[in-house]
């Protein structure tokens, strides 16, 4: 599919205007020249990029995109400029840029100064991003070399189209060095999914759907008024002020955070938020099943949601460091899109294992914590469920942190606390009810600001509980997103040097 083409499939209709000046007379040897003349007459391009604008359900749009029949789509000098030109046309104009990559990589007939353009094109990239403005890319089939290690890996959003060839060294470069094909399955769009490179493999006719939801959470925050209002609380949704006693003890809200019917983060966004994209892995080469990454909309607010997901997690395969090294990513993309976090903490415990030591499990619980105490978005925090050990602690530190009735927080399970303490794991209920791990203690010790009923367990009412959570998510992204950011990091501050210090 080209250029054209996709643009036609994506934008509103007759809603394109062209950001291309004619490419200027070119200096280059008289076989180049004859290259590069029967590249244009076969694409009917100037050049391997094409840049403009358009609509995109409504919306106002700076597209940029490869045009692989002019010369694979290859990236010259002329072809960098037109697509640096449009990037910082789109950031001045404060523009959404969609890409749609596809090249064989580096113009070889230019040599090393074409390579070289690669950091002009990252540079005009980092800045659109740096302005706060989204970036969203579709891989396209094939996407190589200098392409893919620039402007081709730095989207907010990535997608790619289903069966892309998709990577760094061109198959055919590695068979003629080193005398073997490379292996079968590694480069394409499905394989770099399920490795948590890229987020989604989207067929041309969703790309549309795919970037407009994204687009209406990340521009919700420039039409989100400092004075917003949302509807509620409704009655029962509880207040900071309502105390959350109920008669609970500690076991019996251990006991119930742990019931295999509980709602976890995936009801939670199906019953409650709207615009849900899903995000998948570190982009890095790693996803962990027991996160997921999201943006998504509360009563119209939009954020970007870190939850650790229940069904993702067992005692085979428990939260690892690589699901803390996606949750980075979401605290990245909240700081650059200028986006409220909210993470959701589920979790019976980080993984214990030969593969956690080696892979940095403590070190990136201690960035998690860095990241987030330091983190100039908005926060929220909710137990949600089980909020074992340095996995949820790894999550915890925020403006607000919210419980629900039946949500809990300790060093270890509280087995793991009788074995210190008693040498066995039949004191794990003293355990619980000393260590004040449930809501109820944490909310009188001022680490818990909020606590979200559940009538009598979010098991058994799981629809209602969620939309009662997703209401009072609403409520409180918008009292986030109307305060003062520099009072909003004071108070954050002072909260957790504080904190244990001075009783509620």
């Amino acid at each position: 599919m080209d250029a054209r083409t996709l643009r036609a499939l994506v934008l509103d209709a007759d809603s394109w205007v062209s950001w291309d000046s004619p490419v200027g007379t070119r200096d280059v040897s008289a076989e180049y020249a004859a290259e590069l003349a029967a590249a244009q007459e076969r694409s009917r391009q100037d050049e391997a990029i094409v840049t403009g604008e358009g609509r995109l359900r409504g919306r106002r749009v700076a597209v940029v995109a490869g045009e692989f029949g002019f010369l694979a789509g290859s990236i010259g000098v002329a072809t960098a400029e037109r697509l640096i030109q449009a990037i910082e046309r789109a950031t001045d104009e404060g523009l959404p840029l969609l890409a749609a990559p596809v090249s064989g990589g580096t113009r070889m007939q230019e040599g090393t100064v074409a390579f070289l353009q690669m950091v002009g094109i990252t540079q005009a990239i980092a800045r659109h991003k740096d302005a706060g403005l989204p970036y969203l890319v579709y891989l396209r089939h094939p996407t190589f070399g200098g392409v893919l290690a620039s402007w081709g890996s730095l989207g907010h959003v990535t997608i790619a189209e289903p069966g892309a060839s998709i990577g760094f060294l061109g198959p055919r470069v590695y068979e003629s060095l080193y005398g073997e094909k490379f292996p079968e399955g590694v480069q394409t769009a499905e394989h770099l999914h399920e490795r948590g490179v890229i987020d989604a493999v989207v067929p041309h006719e969703q790309v549309a759907d795919v970037a407009d939801r994204a687009l209406r959470v990340l521009a919700a925050r420039s039409t989100w008024h400092r004075d917003a209002q949302v509807a509620g609380p409704v009655e029962g949704d509880g207040t900071d002020a309502d105390d959350p006693e109920d008669g609970r003890t500690a076991w019996d809200v251990v006991t119930a955070s742990r019931r295999a019917d509980r709602p976890g983060v995936r009801r939670l966004l199906r019953a409650a938020a709207t615009d849900v994209v899903a995000l998948n892995g570190t982009g890095a080469g790693e996803a962990d099943p027991g996160l997921l990454l999201a943006l998504a909309r509360f009563g119209g607010a939009p954020c970007v949601v870190l939850g650790q997901d229940r069904r993702g997690q067992s005692l085979t395969a428990p939260l690892g460091p690589a699901a803390l090294r996606e949750a980075r990513r979401g605290m990245r993309l909240a700081a650059e899109l200028r986006l409220p976090l909210v993470t959701l903490i589920d979790t019976p415990g980080a993984a214990l294992s030969k593969e956690a030591e080696e892979g940095g499990l403590a070190g990136e619980i201690a960035r998690c914590l860095a990241d987030l105490v330091t983190l100039r978005a908005p926060t929220i925090a909710v137990l949600l469920g089980q909020g074992t050990g340095g996995g949820a602690l790894a999550l915890v530190p925020a403006d607000r942190v919210l419980a629900a009735a039946n949500g809990w927080l300790g060093p270890l399970p509280p087995e793991g606390a009788s074995a210190i303490v008693h040498r066995d794991v039949d004191h794990a209920d003293v355990m619980a009810a000393q260590q004040g791990v449930r809501a109820t203690d944490l909310w009188r010790a001022g680490i818990v600001d909020r606590v979200v009923p559940e009538r009598p367990d979010a098991a058994d009412e799981p629809q209602e509980f969620c939309e009662r959570l997703g209401r009072v998510l609403a409520e409180e992204l918008a009292g986030l997103l109307g305060r003062d950011d520099v009072e909003r990091m004071r108070s954050r501050n002072a909260r957790w040097r504080h904190l244990g210090r001075r009783a509620r």
